[in-house]
């Protein structure tokens, strides 16, 4: 039997295992040496058959960890656009949900301050969110909103839901652009309830909104869970 015709008896069977529900979306696949000696072939035809079903979506692999169902993902959003998280989240037909971990009033670090493009004396607001889509958290967010943005001596504790809503609402402040950055972050210090089982796993969206005027509004650093906020990009030549 040639090697390209055992990984697709591999990759056809994992393929029906999971679709018959032998293993669950989201849990983890047995091992490579257990598979192999499932399918009667060798760990490397295993490890080509599991990057063909991961090449389609359907597991994703963490290396060190294992392999898993891949989740469908909550929420689908457009890089290009620039929608609040919440309005992103309705936007699918599921309900936004918002907990605070902390606000706080703090200096900035002098990376902060640079991207705000301000002195590193100065002051902001730090909020600490985790973003549900219905009931689910979906991403972690670090925030911080300039003192004089936010008004010197106000209660932090007014910021109860979506920041360009109180921005908006509260202040007639309208993010018009942002600069944002994209990385891939695994790290076990970011989600402050993650469930043990789950696999840190992180799309960063590191960004700074700006007005109109190209005011700094918000340096926003937030933690999407691989697998459950997905986002599209359109591309032209």
């Amino acid at each position: 039997m040639k090697q390209g015709s055992r990984v697709e008896r591999v990759a056809d069977g994992l393929r029906a295992a999971i679709a018959g529900g032998e293993y669950e979306t989201g849990g983890r696949l047995p091992p490579e040496s257990q598979l192999a000696a499932h399918f009667e072939v060798s760990r490397p035809t295993v490890r080509a058959a599991l990057r063909e079903l991961e090449a389609t979506g359907l597991v994703r692999t963490q290396h060190g960890v294992g392999s898993f169902v891949a989740d469908s993902p909550a929420v689908t959003a457009g890089l290009e656009r620039l929608d609040s998280i919440t309005e992103s989240i309705r936007g699918m037909g599921r309900e936004p949900g918002m907990r605070y971990k902390s606000r706080t009033i703090r200096p900035l670090m002098p990376e902060e301050a640079a991207r705000l493009g301000t002195t590193a004396d100065a002051m902001a607001l730090e909020l600490r969110r985790s973003i549900l889509a219905d009931g689910e958290v979906v991403a972690y967010s670090y925030d911080l909103m300039p003192i004089g943005v936010f008004p010197e001596g106000e209660d932090p504790d007014v910021v109860q839901d979506s920041l360009f809503s109180y921005l908006r609402q509260e202040r007639d402040l309208h993010p018009h652009h942002a600069v944002a950055r994209v990385h891939a972050v695994a790290s076990d210090h970011i989600g402050w309830d993650v469930p043990a089982s789950q696999p840190p796993l992180y799309v960063l969206l590191d960004q700074v909104h700006y007005d109109r005027d190209e005011t700094p509004l918000l340096y926003s650093r937030t933690y999407f869970l691989e697998g459950r906020y997905e986002f599209t990009i359109m591309r032209r030549p």
